[in-house]
């Protein structure tokens, strides 16, 4: 098999968004949509153009089948993508008031959360010529995490470049622990993509300028900080860049710093240098804002271009 551009690894989830505002309890309709931030990441990434292919486990239920649609839709490349018998794909549910969004998930003892170093091939890795992984992904489960670090591994023997964000949830482990599995992982990539929460939990510092300062010290590589409305600021080598956002009607922030990371992957390997994707991925991760639900509004090449 030819390579790709871009592999991404972890865990996929089917989201059900209520249709009125107000807590679960009272919502009586849902519009199904897709989430989970790697695969959020992959379709962006291949909506902007780069040849892609996910690594992960889902269960053979309607679930499983309806994700794995998906992928076929937006040409991702599913070969790695193992379906357990009897297994049961994550759900989530997203509730909205008042502009704000509470998340309840259905994912324990998903099959991502036996993902393991044996679904991680030098082949497999050697094939793409960048490999993205997050905290999420490490956060799941023992097995998911040290399968992560087995392919940041293989990635470096190879040459494959990694990228990387923290995307922390406090729900999912404890701090202590987080702090230091992202720290190391921090400097074990090339990218690192993190928001600017995530920058002051890890660093201590307050101000975003001092936040970079900072990240740049535990990360070898390209530090992106993600700063919402407010863009981005770059650090790479010796230049420092401020990235703005294009200003857009947002209604739903979901998944918008996993566009950001996939459509600055794929423009990066597109030619561009990384101020250059930076920019493109700032407007990509506006554009995923004015739409409700993690995937279907994220954009793709042309209307990135049209922004820009």
């Amino acid at each position: 098999m030819s390579g790709i551009d871009v592999l991404a690894m972890g865990e996929p989830l089917v989201e059900f968004n209520a249709g009125t505002d107000g807590d679960l309890a009272g919502s009586e309709t849902f519009s199904r949509g897709y989430g989970g931030d790697t695969s959020n990441f992959i379709i962006a990434a291949a909506r902007s153009g780069a040849r892609t292919e996910y690594l992960t486990r889902i269960g053979d239920d309607a679930f499983g089948t309806a994700l794995g649609d998906l992928w076929r839709r937006e040409g991702v490349g599913t070969p790695h993508v193992v379906r357990e018998a009897g297994g049961r794909t994550g759900i989530y549910f997203i509730a909205r008031n008042g502009g704000e969004h509470a998340f309840t998930y259905y994912r324990h003892d998903s099959p991502a959360t036996r993902l393991s170093p044996a679904d991680v091939t030098g082949e497999v890795i050697a094939r793409a010529r960048l490999v993205h992984l997050t905290g999420i992904t490490q956060a799941i489960s023992h097995s998911a995490c040290d399968a992560a670090f087995h392919a940041m591994a293989l990635a470096r023997e190879r040459g494959v470049l990694v990228s990387y964000d923290p995307n922390h949830r406090p729900g999912l482990w404890a701090t202590e622990r987080a702090r230091a599995v992202i720290l190391r992982s921090l400097a074990l990539c090339d990218i690192a993509l993190p928001n600017l929460d995530e920058g002051r939990m890890l660093t201590g510092a307050d101000q975003p300028r001092d936040v970079l300062a900072a990240l740049r010290e535990l990360c070898p590589g390209t530090v992106v900080l993600k700063n919402g409305a407010q863009g981005a600021l770059l650090a790479d080598g010796a230049t420092i860049a401020e990235i703005p956002a294009p200003p857009v009607a947002s209604v739903d922030a979901s998944g918008a710093g996993d566009a950001f990371d996939g459509a600055f992957a794929a423009r990066l390997l597109g030619g561009g240098g990384p101020a250059e994707a930076a920019r493109y991925a700032a407007a990509a991760a506006a554009l995923s804002t004015t739409g409700h639900g993690a995937v279907r509004p994220i954009p793709h090449h042309e209307d990135v271009l049209e922004l820009l």
